[in-house]
């Protein structure tokens, strides 16, 4: 579900609006000219169709502004239906494209590419060996990252290639984030192990960290600060100092700052995830409490 929940600068979010409206108007003539467009038999009709849906591996349903409409009051935009059930969706930095990663093990359905301005999902994948955890975009190269439950794959998505195959040396991967720069990315794992990859340095992990007691279920860079966070089981995020020079010769920083408390341990299940706001040094955090905390300063 594709959601403009209406927080922020007015002028960005009727834009926003405007643009989802216009791509509304090219769905909607576009499936009306596949309608005009039928040729053939009804029995070839009939295969062809079958042929096609098959072929989709995603259907689009857009939510019009209209005044009775309660998923558009609610601000839902756009529902994008898979076949199977999601594990989760990365964006790609400038907005277009987004990746949706499916609970499909070693099948070419496990990852979905999403062009928002066309309405398409394609199979990047011809087919996927083992259990893929997350995708993350490169923030400025035709790169895509995806981890699996042992290592970190890296593919150029214009030569459609594998380019890296990093080595996690961790049990099972459960998160994965890239650094602004794209030279560097932090994974976090089941068995409680935070890595840092120097791209540029090794396949093997820069540095690994032990501080978390229990599994680790996200990890996040802050996009404007020298920072990154893990969340873990044990009911704690950890926010470390993470400073990453120009210079090639000179390894990266990595010093842990401060252990954040706050979350209740339900069901054996701690934080769940963490993110860092956009441009302030503040740190979000969802938990099995059902409760989102906002840590500051």
């Amino acid at each position: 579900m594709i959601a403009n929940p209406k927080c922020g600068d007015k002028v960005i979010l009727s834009n926003t609006d405007g643009k989802i409206a216009e791509y509304c108007v090219h769905f909607q003539q576009s499936d009306q000219a596949k309608s005009v467009n039928v040729q053939g038999s009804e029995e070839e009709n009939s295969e062809k169709n079958k042929t096609d849906t098959k072929k989709q591996p995603a259907s689009w349903k857009f939510f019009p502004d209209k005044k009775n409409d309660p998923n558009y009051k609610q601000g839902f935009r756009i529902l994008v239906t898979h076949q199977k059930a999601l594990k989760n969706v990365s964006w790609h930095p400038k907005g277009d494209y987004f990746a949706t990663v499916l609970d499909d093990k070693n099948s070419n359905s496990a990852v979905i590419m999403h062009q928002l301005s066309k309405q398409k999902s394609v199979r990047p994948f011809a087919k996927m060996n083992g259990i893929v955890q997350q995708v993350v975009f490169h923030p400025s190269k035709p790169i895509l990252f995806v981890a699996t439950q042992r290592y970190v794959k890296v593919y150029d998505l214009v030569k459609q290639l594998l380019v890296k195959k990093l080595l996690t040396n961790v049990q099972w991967v459960s998160s994965l984030d890239v650094h602004p720069a794209g030279d560097n990315l932090i994974i976090g794992s089941y068995d409680n192990r935070l890595s840092w990859f120097d791209l540029d340095l090794s396949t093997k992990p820069y540095k690994t960290l032990k501080h978390h007691k229990k599994a680790i279920r996200s990890v996040a860079y802050h996009k404007k600060y020298p920072l990154f966070a893990s969340c873990s089981d044990d009911g704690t995020a950890i926010v470390s100092h993470g400073m990453v020079y120009d210079d090639l010769m000179q390894n990266a920083l990595i010093v842990p700052l401060k252990i954040l408390r706050g979350h209740e341990i339900t069901k054996n299940i701690g934080v769940t995830c963490c993110k860092f706001h956009p441009t302030q040094p503040w740190l979000f955090t969802s938990g099995a409490d059902k409760t989102i905390r906002l840590y500051s300063n």
